[in-house]
């Protein structure tokens, strides 16, 4: 084929693919060469969809309920996330005041489509979910990241924030509790944060609240539109029923926000994929609606986990992992095993190469903390049963303790 037949779209062509799913490609293509490997690299929990909510989408099948609905989604579920904005985070919200995509992904990515244009800027406190940048460009827009240290408990700070702002900035996005690293932000945090912001009247602020129910510690959860109510007309609150509820594979995520923008990215919706599937859209409902006593017996068995896998960890030479707050990874520096070399001979320049030679030679999956914008780091999902983690603890503390200078 000739050039111009195979030219792809220029922000596409620049884009990076999704590194955890280039991982999650990795892991498949061993296991299924028959390679036992302990996956701590996928973002979702173990855990099989509550049976209520299965129920309702059977049920919603055999009532006929497999056509088109509204692009914005279905009344009933859009009345239901009303409700749980005003229940759960003190949002006053109308049915109308929503939207219902397929996934928490589209959500981000409508809610930037719709806004940004070339020269505008978009900041992204670093480390980040790796497709935030990448959305970013792909929407014409540049992503600056803002390095957040591990001695701010990797939060971005009033200070960092106020020097990233310039006349081009667009959006903040803030993703509490954060994947990669576990950090929650206060109601005092944001609100010191939402100071800077109020004398920035043009800037928006989209608010991932996807792990709002993996928080850990007796700690309350708190958002923007919450802790801040005057920066609630410029703030897109987001969430979805993929983590709480083990719904990953359904794909609904939903959001609140000004009408303009809602407006906007139901356009956007219409043209795009024209709304969520109508099954996942039932099973959701249930999920929202029905009893949560699956949500808060998640959160417990993730906490005890982590307090697992972070003792564990810290028992490793050359690692170092503060306990997270929240989400269900544990996000730990590895920098005492860079300038060594493996006991397979694989030298560890960078978190990469860690990541690497673990997949090799222990067959334990993590992903490298560069890839969410901060190294050497690596990101390792405790979403997997206590018999799993602890064989593939032991495993990371085997490899550590055989690496060689």
């Amino acid at each position: 084929m000739t050039p111009d037949v195979t030219r792809l779209n220029a922000r596409l062509a620049a884009a990076q693919p999704s590194a955890t799913y280039r991982m999650i490609d990795r892991v498949a293509e061993r296991k299924a060469a028959g390679v036992p490997l302990l996956s701590l690299s996928a973002g979702e929990p173990d855990f099989d969809t509550p049976q209520h909510v299965q129920d309702a989408a059977i049920a919603a099948i055999r009532a006929g309920h497999t056509r088109y609905t509204q692009v914005a989604g279905l009344r009933a579920l859009r009345e239901a996330v009303a409700a749980k904005f005003e229940r759960e985070n003190c949002i006053p919200t109308r049915w109308q005041d929503t939207i219902v995509c397929s996934g928490g992904k589209q959500v981000i990515y409508n809610a930037l489509a719709a806004t940004l244009n070339p020269g505008d800027e978009v900041i992204v406190p670093a480390p980040y979910w790796v497709s935030y940048p990448e959305m970013v460009q792909l929407c014409g827009a540049q992503a600056v990241k803002v390095s957040c240290t591990e001695a701010n408990g990797f939060k971005l700070t009033p200070d960092d924030l106020a020097r990233a702002l310039t006349p081009r900035t667009r959006w903040l996005i803030l993703n509490s509790p954060s994947n990669p690293t576990g950090a929650v932000y206060s109601a005092n945090e944001l609100r010191a944060l939402a100071e800077v912001l109020l004398a920035h009247p043009r800037v928006l602020v989209l608010s991932d609240d996807i792990y709002e129910h993996l928080i850990f510690d007796g700690a309350s959860f708190a958002t923007m539109a919450q802790a801040e109510p005057r920066l609630a007309q410029r703030t897109l609150t987001m969430n979805g029923v993929s983590k709480a509820y083990a719904m990953t594979g359904w794909r609904i995520g939903y959001a609140t926000g000004p009408q303009w923008l809602l407006q906007a990215m139901e356009k956007l919706q219409g043209q795009q994929t024209s709304g969520a599937s109508s099954i996942s859209q039932h099973a959701a409902l249930a999920a929202l609606s029905g009893p949560q006593d699956f949500v808060q017996h998640t959160r417990r068995v993730f906490e005890r986990r982590r307090d697992a896998v972070v003792d564990s960890l810290n028992q490793a030479r050359g690692l170092r992992c503060a306990g997270p707050s929240g989400a269900f990874y544990a996000f730990a520096s590895c920098e005492g095993l860079i300038g060594r070399t493996s006991a397979g001979g694989r030298p560890l320049h960078t978190d990469e190469d860690v990541a690497l030679a673990l997949l090799d030679e222990a067959q334990v999956a993590v992903m490298q903390g560069s890839a969410f914008g901060l190294g050497p780091y690596l990101r390792i999902a405790y979403a997997l049963d206590d018999v799993s983690l602890a064989r593939a603890c032991d495993a990371i503390k085997t490899f550590c303790a055989r690496a060689r200078a």
